[in-house]
């Protein structure tokens, strides 16, 4: 059997990683979120597709090359953004489309048969940002379906509860509806690796001190798109940015120190809570300088990585991707930022 540099890489990781832990805590659910981790440690979003409001407005249909694709350049997980809420009935019991539900399926196994793990998320829940209590029964219920519907899918199937919590729905109350959750998808996947972040958008900020992780097989979330003037220059859904175009950056002591400083913080955070880190998103919108943004991506990447942080690119092939989808050619200086070559 041929083993690669990629396959001995991770040999070398998760060695190091069972020294680490205690021998006594080898059995234990402690210990899978870490290895779940290795898994989603070259990670790329499939964005713009599923959590378009229907798949394909957004100019992205998925297709079986694509996993095809990212499994051959380097890449050993994907993560799927996935808009739930736009697929399931407004009223209790608040049933998804079973013809979504088997889209989704088809997704996993894609995954699957190209042996690249899964991340399957909530994306843009809006109504549960603005209005948490009214819709707390809806999410619960959609994640009930979910997890019972992949329930027998195997373990390089993660869920992340939601993406980006914002809004009304505050540190306390996310806390609140977080406890729930996951007792529900414990009642169907008592083993599943599940990954959560904190409120006010998964950001690197005092919100993190709020969170409370109530299980012990989960893998933390945080994304990181500083200095945001950078990285979303001339981004048409956010207010002003064309104000940012020009925006520049480079790999001095001044920007680095702040990648550093942030992720040196998240470090040890989860270091105190024995938590994994998995930065999952991370980008820069092509409106920036080409060369500044391969500068900034190899960095934060470099960075992840110095902290033993798994990371998920945003994304695949849209207004931040590493894939033309016209030329059908990856963009290799990008693809080299996040993937070297050996």
């Amino acid at each position: 059997m041929r083993i690669d540099s990629s396959t001995i890489k991770f040999i070398t990781v998760l060695m190091g990683l069972l020294k680490i832990l205690d021998a006594n805590e080898l059995n234990s659910e402690m210990t899978m979120p870490f290895i779940q981790n290795e898994s989603l440690r070259h990670c790329l979003n499939l964005g713009n597709a599923l959590e378009a409001p229907t798949e394909g407005d957004w100019g992205i249909v998925l297709k079986a090359e694509h996993f095809q694709l990212i499994k051959e350049a380097g890449f050993t997980a994907v993560r799927v953004p996935i808009r739930w809420s736009s697929h399931a009935s407004e009223n209790a019991p608040y049933q998804i489309n079973i013809s979504f539900l088997d889209r989704i399926n088809w997704v996993v196994n894609q995954a699957i048969e190209n042996e690249l793990a899964i991340v399957i998320n909530m994306h843009h829940y809006q109504d549960l940002f603005s209005a948490p209590q009214a819709h707390r029964n809806r999410y619960l219920c959609l994640w009930n379906q979910i997890s019972t519907y992949f329930q027998d899918a195997p373990n390089t199937v993660l869920f992340e509860l939601l993406n980006e919590p914002n809004g009304k729905l505050t540190s306390n109350l996310w806390n609140d509806l977080l406890t729930e959750c996951i007792e529900i998808v414990r009642k169907t996947n008592p083993e599943r690796t599940l990954i959560v972040g904190p409120a006010n958008w998964n950001h690197i900020s005092a919100e993190l001190d709020k969170l409370v992780l109530p299980d012990n097989n989960i893998i933390l979330t945080v994304h990181y798109y500083d200095p945001f003037h950078f990285t979303h220059q001339g981004a048409e859904w956010v207010n002003g940015s064309d104000k940012w175009i020009g925006t520049s950056w480079s790999n001095e002591t001044r920007q680095t120190q702040k990648i550093e400083s942030d992720f040196l913080r998240v470090s040890n955070w989860a270091q105190e809570k024995k938590v994994p880190v998995f930065v999952g998103e991370f980008g820069a919108y092509n409106k920036a300088n080409l060369q500044d943004r391969i500068l900034w991506t190899n960095y934060v990447r470099q960075q992840a990585e110095k902290f033993n942080f798994s990371w998920a690119y945003w994304e695949f092939g849209a207004g931040f991707g590493v894939y033309d989808r016209e030329t059908k050619k990856w963009r290799m200086s990008l693809l080299e930022a996040l993937i070297p070559k050996p």
